[in-house]
């Protein structure tokens, strides 16, 4: 029995998949069984809307099976912005504010995803602000590489003479 109790537990599939990620990398097998416990579990039906533009955020997802699509309507038209699969997350603003959701997300096939609500993840900071900051400063620099990506300066114009 002692034995037993010493022997390292399992990782479970989810736990594996959780260690791989940027947001997440930085925690200790008992950080991340800690975060662990906070996700909730969540399926949804191909084409099935996970959130709406324009609702307030309450929490981020990561996809565990199947696809994401982020779209915005505009005039009429629907653009896809964004496609996440199995080990990517989305919806991480809604971690740090209640400000509203800038597209809208829908599920592209069958998809189940971790979700970790603003709320647990304020917990948590309450409980664990070790881990709560680890995972902070994680999303911190994710979302600065989004921005350094996205509003990178064109190359220079070639000058010739």
């Amino acid at each position: 029995m002692l034995l037993d109790m010493l022997r390292k537990r399992e990782i479970s599939p989810r736990l594996l998949r959780l260690r791989e990620l940027s947001l997440f990398n930085q925690l200790s097998e008992t950080e991340l069984r800690q975060v662990d416990a906070l996700l909730h579990e969540r399926e949804f039906i191909a084409d099935e809307v996970v959130f709406d533009e324009g609702e307030e955020g309450q929490a981020l997802y990561i996809v565990l099976e199947g696809r994401v699509s982020i779209i915005r309507a505009r005039d009429g038209v629907d653009t896809v912005l964004a496609n996440f699969g199995p080990g990517e997350f989305f919806g991480e603003l809604a971690l740090l504010d209640r400000g509203p959701r800038g597209a809208q997300a829908k599920a592209a096939s069958n998809c189940r995803m971790a979700v970790l609500f603003r709320e647990d993840l304020a917990g948590l900071l309450k409980t664990h602000a070790f881990v709560a900051s680890k995972i902070t400063l994680e999303m911190a620099r994710h979302l600065a590489r989004i921005i350094r990506t996205t509003s990178a300066p064109a190359a220079p114009p070639t000058i010739t003479l």
